[in-house]
């Protein structure tokens, strides 16, 4: 038999608060956290701003030998899984460590260390190297941090789906958590990649906003739009079998029931004009779920502010739910955040919770003019005060990846 999956411990790390109460706060309140880079000297550089972590007092969570000797992304990732272990309130509780699985994805893992690390290849040769850059450069050592700090030994899965990483990996643990495998699991993801090459690379692809005007650059959904804004940030949940959340006594933020993902096979980049890929994943989502698409209520969209992806996503949206597209809410909160890929799906699907919990839809901010092909239930400017029973968190990423997670309000 089946299992219930719910959430038990939210943790983040964002462009808008280092915390979860912090990121809410700043959510519902319409808060840009889009400013000019600060990490590196972007003089020469086409994009100036980011969706950077603010204020952030590292040493408060690792000390300070591991402050230095730990790429950015990892330390995220531990600081996020702090909060949400704590959260949770696992502390005290005598769980079984090979039945706690590590679910942290990342889309590109240490960046800031391999941007580091080749410059000084380059200035002093390969046997300088730190010790300390391979690990620090693969992806499932984020989770592998984890896992260690917190001795659990279940399986720890980095799944790798670019931008969709995070939301694959919430939906592969609710998986495993529904069919037995695990009791609980930390799933989420990490990254950090507003550097030198993260930037320009994705400059260079011209998916990256190069007006550098912080109140008009992430603005999804918008005709103006013209690229997206890189962040960085994590965003963590622990999912946990629902007897076993019961049993302890564990507060219960939502339940998640419904997971799908798929794979446009189209172009690498590129999403699929059809949207057929999307709209299949959602479907996929709804029938997990065993809900029909009048139920959804709010969606966290994906929208990331580039001219294809909005478009694409609401045909797909509107090809999934019918006419239902045209009722529900829709938001897309990286207008606040910025575009913090692998990790924007925990992030967002935090956000998506806490909206169930409070019965209030975010808004999309800067959001000015209305694109005819965007023709979705967009939630300008303000937030919405709204009963939500079940919600979607949608996640596109590049070479085609699609996912799609559905939680509902605990009863």
């Amino acid at each position: 038999m089946k299992k219930r999956v719910v959430v038990t411990g939210l943790g983040a790390v964002t462009a808008v608060g280092n915390n979860v109460s912090d990121m809410w706060d700043s959510i519902k309140n319409g808060k840009n956290g889009i400013d000019y880079i600060t990490q590196f000297d972007v003089t020469n550089m086409k994009v100036k701003i980011a969706g950077e972590v603010k204020n952030l007092d590292i040493e408060k969570f690792v000390d300070k030998k591991a402050a230095k000797r730990l790429d950015r992304s990892v330390i995220f990732g531990l600081i996020a899984a702090q909060e949400a272990f704590e959260d949770a309130g696992l502390g005290n509780v005598n769980f079984n460590p090979y039945r706690f699985g590590t679910f942290v994805s990342s889309g590109i893992g240490g960046l800031g260390t391999i941007n580091e690390e080749s410059r000084k290849a380059h200035e002093k040769g390969g046997d300088r190297l730190s010790p300390f850059f391979i690990p620090n450069s693969i992806i499932n050592l984020i989770g592998g941090n984890i896992a260690i700090k917190y001795k659990v030994k279940g399986p720890a899965l980095p799944i790798v789906t670019a931008c969709s990483a995070a939301t694959n990996a919430i939906g592969e643990a609710f998986r495993y958590i529904r069919d037995g495998y695990c009791d609980i699991a930390f799933a989420g993801g990490s990254e950090a990649a507003i550097n030198e090459l993260g930037v320009g690379g994705f400059t260079s692809m011209k998916a990256l906003n190069t007006s550098n005007d912080i109140n008009c650059a992430s603005i999804p959904f918008d005709k103006r739009r013209r690229g997206f804004v890189i962040g960085e940030g994590a965003g963590l949940l622990i999912l946990e079998d629902y007897e076993h959340a019961k049993n302890r006594g564990a507060k219960i933020y939502g339940e998640i029931i419904g997971y799908g993902t798929t794979c446009d096979a189209y172009h690498v980049t590129a999403p699929d004009e059809t949207a057929d890929g999307i709209t299949e994943c959602i479907k996929i989502a709804l029938n997990d779920a065993s809900i029909l698409p009048d139920k959804i209520d709010y969606i966290n969209a994906h929208g990331t502010s580039t001219p294809p992806n909005d478009r694409i996503e609401t045909l797909g949206i509107k090809k999934a739910l019918g006419e239902h597209a045209y009722k529900v809410n829709v938001s897309s909160t990286k207008s606040m955040t910025g575009h913090a890929l692998g990790a924007i799906g925990g992030i967002e699907a935090i956000i998506t919770i806490k909206a169930i919990e409070n019965g209030l839809v975010p808004p999309t901010i800067n959001y000015q003019e209305v694109d005819e092909e965007c023709d979705l239930n967009i939630t300008p400017n303000k937030a919405v005060s709204r009963r939500i029973d079940y919600a979607m968190s949608n996640s596109v990423g590049f070479g085609g990846q699609n996912a799609c997670i559905i939680f509902k309000k605990f009863e």
